[in-house]
């Protein structure tokens, strides 16, 4: 069993930044990629990054790819999200999700956090 809890969402102009952070509790947390996600108001729920189990391996989705870093530590049981160059359209509730291997698909994550709130203004 993982729990995940994220924080740092917020309000911001568009052109601004933020990180958010996903804590996980337990002592498995390095036994799964991570995945950041997203859900907009009337919209599924869609992939913004990964990153593997090592850290090793990262993708992100085309509408946010070098604007957006993904990290994690370990040592920690934390992984991130940099969030830089915010546009209105990256308004959404972000989730943190835990999966088995590196994946894109909301159906191959086994657990989640709560979401927390990032609304870019104009």
């Amino acid at each position: 069993q993982v729990q995940l809890v994220e924080s740092g969402g917020g309000l911001v102009q568009a052109g601004g930044s933020l990180r958010l952070s996903c804590a996980a509790s337990g002592r498995t947390f390095s036994s799964y990629a991570m995945g950041w996600f997203r859900q907009a108001p009337g919209k599924e729920r869609e992939f913004v990054a990964v990153i593997s189990r090592s850290g090793g391996s990262i993708y992100y989705a085309d509408s946010v790819k070098g604007r957006f870093t993904i990290s994690r530590s370990n040592a920690k049981n934390t992984v991130y999200l940099q969030m830089n160059t915010l546009k209105p359209e990256d308004t959404a509730v972000y989730y943190c999700a835990a999966a088995p291997g590196v994946a894109a698909q909301v159906s191959d994550y086994s657990y989640w956090g709560q979401g927390t709130q990032v609304t870019v203004s104009s």
